[in-house]
């Protein structure tokens, strides 16, 4: 099928663009409440997949826990903190920079960008925005007595763990296995397999591995993704709230209750992303029940759009399609 425009990019009144993707929201038993085109098709979910890595460098020996760990589950910012706990793990396990094999970067952070580069500085694998997993699974290998050198290889002891911890969670099978931007191996899934690994993190027992990665996150947003990230902004927004993005517009997230949900943008697009999200989080009911007075609606009100601009003025923006998720 052909999936449906989940988002349009409107400018001086005029529709320019159109995203098209799928989306998928889970209700508190797990059965599906929403949805938007096709959510049974296989995607990569990219750095959705980290808290399912996590969650198996956990049971493989990792001895993470606060906020380390949500650095091991996120996609950093490369901001200070964020390089400082990636050596802390590394220093952990008796390695270091060198050992690492992710590509170099430079920060994900703008901000971050200019200063680096107002200090001389360049890229580097410390703050390549996933150098906190790559420390982790040198420390989960040193852990485990695994080989260190070949970590990335899919035949290694620690991915063929993460393969078999990511079909547990979503509750089926990798269709497809590709190199992740980081040369990490990447095992696709489709949308609705996203949400439902999701919606197992938050429900697992407190102390089980899943639930680790899960609360690890949820404490400490701003290591999962960085200081001014819309991840970070969502979870401070809805208590109990577990968000993780992915490149190429995809989003997932758990609500405390088992509500999860899942997207992704067909071109790629990340500018659609978290509208998109913010839209099925209200249509699964972010603002209704016991928990609502303490949801920061307005936050959710200013992350359901992104700004588009003209001649340095706000002339329209990118936002969810209108009746995106009713009539399920």
């Amino acid at each position: 099928m052909i999936n449906p425009v989940l988002a349009e990019v409107e400018r001086s009144g005029f529709v320019e663009s159109r995203h098209r993707g799928a989306a998928v929201g889970l209700a508190v038993d797990g059965s599906v409440a929403v949805r938007a085109g096709d959510p049974a098709v296989p995607i990569f979910p990219r750095s959705a997949n980290k808290p399912m890595q996590a969650v198996a460098m956990l049971r493989s020996g990792l001895g993470l826990d606060g906020e380390l760990l949500a650095l091991a589950a996120g996609s950093h910012s490369g901001e200070e903190f964020h390089v400082e706990g990636v050596e802390k793990i590394l220093a952990g396990a008796g390695l270091g920079a060198a050992d690492l094999r992710c590509p170099e970067s430079w920060p994900l952070d703008p901000a971050k960008q200019q200063d680096v580069a107002r200090s001389g500085g360049g890229a580097s694998r410390m703050r390549m925005n996933c150098s906190g997993k790559h420390a982790a699974m040198l420390a989960t290998c040193v852990a485990a007595d695994w080989p260190v050198e070949t970590y990335l290889d899919p035949g290694h002891p620690l991915q063929a763990a993460v393969r078999e911890t990511v079909e547990e969670l979503a509750g089926e099978p990798v269709t497809a296995v590709g190199v992740d931007g980081c040369g990490a191996p990447l095992f696709a899934l489709s949308t609705v397999g996203v949400a439902k690994a999701f919606r197992a993190l938050v429900l697992a027992g407190p102390g089980m591995p899943e639930r680790r990665v899960a609360d690890a996150m949820r404490a400490h947003p701003q290591w999962t993704s960085g200081t001014r990230r819309e991840e970070r902004r969502l979870m401070e927004a809805v208590p109990g709230l577990l968000v993780k993005c992915g490149a190429e517009g995809v989003d997932a997230f758990a609500f405390a209750d088992g509500r999860a949900g899942a997207i992704k943008i067909d071109d790629g697009a990340m500018r659609a992303r978290t509208p998109v999200t913010v839209a099925l989080l209200r249509a699964l009911g972010v603002e209704e029940g016991p928990a609502a007075e303490q949801t920061d609606k307005a936050v959710l009100d200013e992350l359901s759009i992104v700004q588009v601009r003209g001649g340095g003025t706000v002339v329209g923006a990118v936002r969810p399609t209108s009746g995106l998720f009713t009539g399920f």
